[in-house]
């Protein structure tokens, strides 16, 4: 097999590795955790480029198709680009039985066993020591910051939780983020890291390696950093406190001016702030509402008061300028490591176009989105403790409001907005994918639409 092969599938080919690969993908892709299009059929795979990273191990990008679901203001996109790493053996150990694909019938890979290799120790610790020396391999490049040493020989554990991508912990040390979406141009994961830590800015851990591919378009495909071995996420603190009737008040606080150190980081580094966008703003939330509406009817009823929230834009405060913002902000994205607070994963939503995530917005955005997280938290057991939410929204905005000179608490038309259009999101989500965790955004959404609070 030639060292990396750009193919299209030709199903009577029998040198095609679709012909091998094909109907095993099709089945194993929509039960990943990571994979989008769950709730639609794949109707076409497409190999975009393979790569033999090392022998036995496959780098692959895959284009999947799905037949379009009509939807006010258009269609779900009709398919996603997904790396993936295959392992490919005679025989499959046992410790990798998790790992199994399948066994092709067929094709150039028939009668081998197909898994997936970032569950093989081997082929993840030869994944490092590619990153640890920067080269190509085909279309990929592997590129480092020369200031870092990375040991060799670090123990790798791929994490379970993971539900976008997929990361490997390597000796508690790095950790390697591999995005399985791959969409053209850089991801902000890898963007935003680089430049806050040419800003200084010590609250997000900068990169020490990744890799891109130049085929079919130029995108990013991984990002290595340190990893923060002794931290925990503030969702799990959060629940922690509740559990134990801890308060949380202090925490969310300086959760509020780490957040504001970062905002005021990318508004240095990405300078690019503009006021006025208000209307279109409010048109864009409009838009997103609707379609939600026509997905859970749930919302119908709500419709008339959140749109009066979207509405007020055009005459409430304008507020700060946008800016370059975390994009998806919420308690899952912070970690505290003694008594300091961390912001990671800067990729924003990944089901957004990339060139929408990589835009300007107003930092009200992400602080609507910890506000959610906070009442999440609150609604994780019975009773419900909404006054346990409102303290820690109110420290978290004090918080903000004493590093980034304005208090959100006064833009209150702009953050109820943004709120709303969160809550909105929320509930198209849950819907989705966890029925169960409906009435949790469904009771933001009758509050903000009834009393505006």
């Amino acid at each position: 097999m030639p060292k990396t092969a750009f193919l299209r599938p030709r199903r009577t080919d029998v040198d095609d590795p679709m012909v091998s690969l094909d109907g095993l993908l099709r089945d194993w892709l929509p039960r990943q955790r990571w994979f989008a299009g769950k709730d639609r059929p794949v109707t076409d795979l497409t190999l975009l480029s393979m790569t033999e990273l090392f022998p036995g191990c496959l780098h692959l990008l895959v284009q999947a198709a799905h037949a379009p679901v009509p939807a006010p203001g258009g269609g779900a996109p009709a398919g996603d680009c997904y790396q993936l790493l295959l392992g490919v053996r005679q025989h499959l150990s046992p410790r990798l039985g998790r790992a199994l694909i399948g066994r092709p019938e067929q094709g150039p890979f028939a009668g081998m066993t197909v898994y997936d290799a970032l569950h093989d120790p081997r082929s993840a610790q030869l994944l490092l020591e590619r990153l640890r020396h920067p080269g190509s391999a085909g279309p990929l490049r592997f590129e480092c910051d020369p200031s870092v040493s990375v040991p060799a020989g670090l123990p790798p554990r791929l994490l379970e939780a993971e539900q976008s991508n997929s990361s490997l912990v390597y000796g508690d040390e790095f950790i390697l983020k591999l995005f399985r979406r791959i969409q053209p141009g850089v991801n902000p994961d890898l963007e935003v890291p680089g430049a806050l830590a040419g800003q200084g800015c010590r609250r997000v851990p900068a990169p020490v390696a990744w890799f891109c591919t130049g085929h079919p378009q130029e995108a990013t495909l991984g990002v290595l950093q340190p990893y923060l071995r002794d931290a925990s996420d503030g969702w799990t603190l959060a629940l922690r406190a509740l559990a134990t009737g801890d308060d949380f008040t202090a925490q969310a606080h300086e959760l509020g001016q780490a957040t504001a150190e970062v905002h005021l980081a990318l508004a240095s580094a990405f300078p690019a702030g503009t006021h006025g966008e208000s209307g279109r703003t409010a048109e864009a939330m409009t838009e997103r509402l609707d379609s939600a509406a026509h997905c859970v009817p749930a919302l119908k009823p709500f419709v008339p008061g959140l749109r009066a929230a979207f509405g007020a834009l055009a005459t409430c405060d304008a507020g700060p300028a946008a800016q370059r913002i975390h994009g998806d902000l919420h308690l899952g994205q912070v970690l505290r490591a003694g008594r300091e607070w961390f912001v990671i994963d800067f990729e924003g939503e990944p089901s957004k176009p990339l060139a929408e995530r990589r835009s300007a917005h107003s930092p009200v955005r992400d602080i609507a989105g910890m506000l959610r997280s906070f009442d999440y938290a609150a609604r994780q057991r019975r009773p419900w403790r909404p006054e346990w939410a409102r303290r820690c929204r109110e420290a978290f905005c004090a918080g903000y409001a004493s590093r980034a000179g304005w208090d959100p608490r006064k833009k209150h038309g702009l953050l109820r907005a943004y709120e709303t259009d969160r809550a909105v999101y929320e509930v198209l989500y849950e819907a989705r994918h966890r029925p169960d965790w409906l009435p949790v955004p469904m009771a933001a959404i009758e509050r903000l639409a009834v009393r505006g609070d």
